[in-house]
């Protein structure tokens, strides 16, 4: 593909503004920043309406091409990262018309049935590429509450160079997502943990500013890293390009599922680089904590998270709030403490969060496949279900260009889709044959020294 316009290196500050700014791949090897802090690009690099427009009839490969290229300048050439973006998404996109104005994203379509694929593929090429050019040993942590990991563990699947330890709450995933990830072995561990995802997502934190492991190259995977995010912000760009009407640069409302806030980020990524998102509606299962926000001013976190069936997204302190406070003025520390105040009311005008409990999933389950049908799983549903919620209290008429992203394949979740439609959701081919593979993981209690242990026995080279 021709270029016409070059980037000078993307710099990335942290969200608690205490760590040196660094590049691209400092801020992707790292994953967290030294001061507990979440990396952030210091410029996105608007598109413009023309450079927009040229990408409308483009693949998705390279739209991925065009937007991520603002990122990689000094780090990857061009044609090495459009080889890349061939390479990491060579499967459908689908945006499947549901009624004259609203669509839904199918994100499930990759090689483990999750949106997760999109980030952690392109993660994958990355670092695969920053290991070769340096050489040593890169040991990637992460925490899931479930489709995170499966799709970490087949990104880094042999990948030269990288090693992954994973992390996930014992009873919180699904047969399916867990056994996606315990039956690879060779350089992937699986670790179950008698707890929480927060309790997960804290341990991998700690790990991060450890001292004692500094001896070990140690990067994140999670949304924590803003590797994860760039990628994302690329479909919420592709489904504009495809749906709406350029000319009149028509806007668009995303309703995003969301737990850790990683996939909500990328849009409000993709809208700061340019794509006219009129509205983000942010769909919460029971885990309420950012709609009362946005609703009070005030954060607190929900401790311990609350179980639901839309499991990836039973978070009671998302990561990534941090960011989204960032965006709008304020500063929030890893904890969860407000140092600066953000503008609510601009955020308040850009979002609209709801919550969505585990009744109001399961029948708009039924009723979307009983009206539309249209076959959801509890994640998707939730982001559905948010989606007819602001459509039906807040929206402008016309109804405007409504796009509800779906994140898991059905057949993840097989008992729940078939006691409540009546049907057995066919499998993806990434996910045949699975119940018949041998699994293979360690087992914990909530316990960080354990997994300090862990690391760096298998790891720490003297």
């Amino acid at each position: 593909m021709t270029t016409q316009k070059s980037f000078e290196p993307t710099r990335f500050f942290s969200t608690n503004r205490a760590a040196p700014v660094c590049g691209l791949r400092e801020a992707l090897l790292k994953g967290q920043a030294p001061d507990r802090g979440l990396y952030m690009p210091e410029t996105f690099h608007p598109l413009a309406q023309e450079e927009l427009a040229a990408l409308k009839d483009r693949s998705y490969p390279e739209v991925a091409h065009a937007l991520l290229r603002r990122f990689t300048a000094g780090v990857l050439d061009d044609d090495r990262l459009l080889a890349l973006c061939r390479d990491a998404y060579n499967f459908d996109v689908p945006l499947e018309k549901v009624t004259a104005r609203r669509y839904v994203m199918r994100l499930d379509r990759g090689p483990t049935a999750s949106f997760k694929d999109f980030a952690a593929r392109m993660m994958a090429r990355w670092m695969g590429a920053l290991m070769a050019q340096d050489g040593g040993e890169l040991v990637i942590l992460t925490a899931t509450s479930g489709d995170t990991g499966s799709a970490v563990a087949h990104a880094y699947y042999r990948v030269p160079g990288v090693k992954v330890v994973v992390l996930f709450p014992t009873d919180e995933v699904s047969n399916r997502q867990r056994k996606q990830m315990t039956t690879l072995g060779e350089n992937i561990t699986t670790v179950a943990v008698d707890g929480k995802f927060d309790d997960c997502q804290a341990m991998v934190k700690r790990a991060f500013a450890d001292g004692e492991l500094a001896g070990i190259q140690l990067s994140s995977a999670n949304s924590i890293n803003v590797g994860r995010l760039l990628p994302q912000a690329v479909y919420y760009a592709y489904a504009w390009l495809k749906l709406a009407d350029l000319g009149k640069r028509e806007p668009v409302v995303f309703s995003v599922p969301s737990g850790n806030f990683g996939d909500m980020m990328g849009a409000v990524f993709a809208r700061k680089m340019g794509v006219p998102i009129e509205r983000l509606v942010i769909a919460t299962n029971a885990n309420d904590e950012v709609p009362q926000f946005l609703a009070t001013g005030t954060y607190r976190k929900i401790e311990p998270s609350r179980v639901c069936i839309s499991n990836a997204m039973n978070v009671g302190h998302p990561s990534n709030l941090a960011r989204l406070v960032e965006v709008y003025g304020g500063q929030m520390d890893e904890k969860g403490e407000l140092k600066k105040p953000a503008d609510m009311e601009a955020m308040r005008r850009d979002l609209y969060a709801v919550s969505i409990d585990d009744a109001e999933t399961r029948s708009t389950i039924r009723n979307a496949w009983q009206e539309h049908q249209l076959l959801l799983e509890p994640h998707g549903a939730v982001g559905w279900a948010g989606l007819t919620r602001y459509l039906a209290v807040v929206a402008p008429t016309p109804e405007p260009l409504c796009v509800s992203v779906e994140t898991a394949h059905p057949a993840k979740f097989p008992d729940e889709i078939k006691a409540l439609v009546g049907i057995d959701p066919p499998l993806p081919k990434s996910l045949e044959g699975i119940e018949q593979k041998t699994e293979s993981y360690e087992r914990m209690k909530v316990d960080y020294e354990t997994l300090k242990v862990l690391l760096k026995q298998r790891f720490l080279r003297h």
